[in-house]
């Protein structure tokens, strides 16, 4: 038999159900751990110590789910811009392994889910989650026309943060919004990063990002919406009487940022997304310093 006589083999596509994880970046959970901290803190803030078991698990899976619809519905909105983009056209909608109507339906599946898991909790903390669930569907339209798309991302993953409030207090008093205000700035602060390795792409097809609009300034607008963060953080922590603990967390979470800075500011892309992903342990820094505040409180 002669050597050019069998045809190589067909890489073998992956089934429905592996794409749909691919669809809602299973395989990539930073996007959940990133909306997943900022929920951690108000719930502990909150309920000042752990919360309840059974609230803590519904945002803790509900945080999932809401994550993995947005994956989807913003896969749906950019379906033809994703297919411009090195690092996003062999995404199962815009490669054509799945179709439009798929991802919607995984989205819709998944936010019904998530709303499904907060009927035991009180009404102020439904209408939250509507004004949430509006939110994180109409993010991924933004990037159409407004300047700094990624401000708007940070009330989405923030939105779990008066949620919180909501279920454990009934209220949602102001150091609450001081706190969604503070996860704008650490939002714009990792996104901007995570969009500097796009920029020349997004320039290509129009896409507007906080990259785009800071221009060579970029670096420098970073480290101020990390400074940001961190004095809107110290602040709330000033209005709600933590103790020592929760400002080492922070001082923690300050020299995190400073070591992103020493990653992004040649803008090599893949140090600033490492940048980006490095975020993680910062939610988890301030995490554990609040945490610990109030174990010792």
């Amino acid at each position: 038999m002669s050597e050019h006589s069998a045809a190589p083999p067909h890489p073998r596509r992956p089934g429905r159900l592996a794409l749909y994880a691919r669809l809602v970046r299973i395989d990539k959970p930073i996007g959940t751990l990133l909306l997943l901290w900022p929920t951690l803190w108000a719930l502990w803030m909150a309920a000042e110590g752990p919360p309840a078991w059974g609230i803590f698990w519904i945002f803790f899976v509900g945080t999932f789910l809401m994550r993995s619809s947005g994956c989807a519905m913003n896969d749906w909105a950019d379906r033809d811009f994703d297919k411009h983009v090195k690092r996003t056209r062999e995404r199962p909608l815009t490669a054509g392994y799945i179709a439009g109507w798929e991802a919607l339906v995984v989205a819709a599946v998944l936010a019904l889910a998530a709303f499904a898991l907060i009927l035991p909790l009180n009404g102020l903390t439904k209408a939250l989650a509507v004004v949430a669930a509006v939110v994180a569907g109409t993010y991924p339209f933004f990037k159409r026309f407004f300047a700094i798309p990624q401000a708007y991302l940070g009330i989405a993953f923030g939105f779990g943060i008066p949620m919180a409030f909501a279920a454990v207090q009934g209220q949602v008093p102001p150091v609450a919004w001081l706190m969604l205000l503070a996860n704008v700035f650490w939002s714009v602060a990792y996104d901007t990063a995570y969009a500097m390795v796009d920029r020349d792409d997004d320039l290509l097809i129009g896409i507007k990002t906080s990259a785009i609009t800071f221009g060579r300034f970029d670096v420098a607008a970073i480290m101020l919406c990390y400074a940001g963060f961190l004095g809107l953080m110290a602040w709330a922590g000033a209005l709600l009487g933590l103790g020592w603990p929760y400002y080492a967390g922070l001082v923690g979470a300050a020299g995190l940022a400073g070591y992103h800075y020493t990653l992004i500011r040649d803008r090599d892309r893949m140090k600033c997304f490492a940048a980006f992903r490095h975020n993680n342990w910062l939610g988890g820094v301030v995490f554990a310093g609040t945490a610990i505040a109030y174990w010792l409180k």
